[in-house]
């Protein structure tokens, strides 16, 4: 199995279950790892032949800002499932964290992985 992967990415998003945290835009962050096969994008060098972390990451932002969820858990889930849908990746693993959302950390999250490896 190939991986291609997506580190920090960092889009504005509603997400909390605090009244204050309903009423405003916070920054989470994402790591996405994808199971692929490289093999015949290396071979032809053809964009299509591959999975295109543009794509993923046009998708995602567009997802994220668009949504307002109480739980990073639920976000990551639904992140997950939109990626492996729509992008046909068999495995994903997904850090999804909130910076600053507790003062003495740098972020807090949760990291799931789901599907099969190729």
């Amino acid at each position: 199995m190939d991986i291609v992967y997506i580190r920090s990415l960092q889009v504005e998003t509603v997400i909390g279950i605090y009244d204050w945290e309903r009423e405003i835009r916070q920054v989470v962050s994402l790591d996405v790892e994808m199971g692929t096969d490289i093999r015949q994008a290396a071979l032809t060098e053809d964009i299509e032949s591959t999975l295109n972390y543009k794509s993923v990451c046009d998708r995602l932002i567009a997802f994220i800002q668009g949504s307002e969820f109480l739980l990073v858990e639920t976000m990551a889930e639904e992140i997950a499932t939109l990626v492996m849908q729509e992008f046909s990746v068999p495995w994903i693993r997904l850090r999804v964290g909130k910076p600053g959302a507790i003062p003495e950390a740098a972020e807090v999250g949760v990291v799931i992985e789901r599907g099969n490896p190729l």
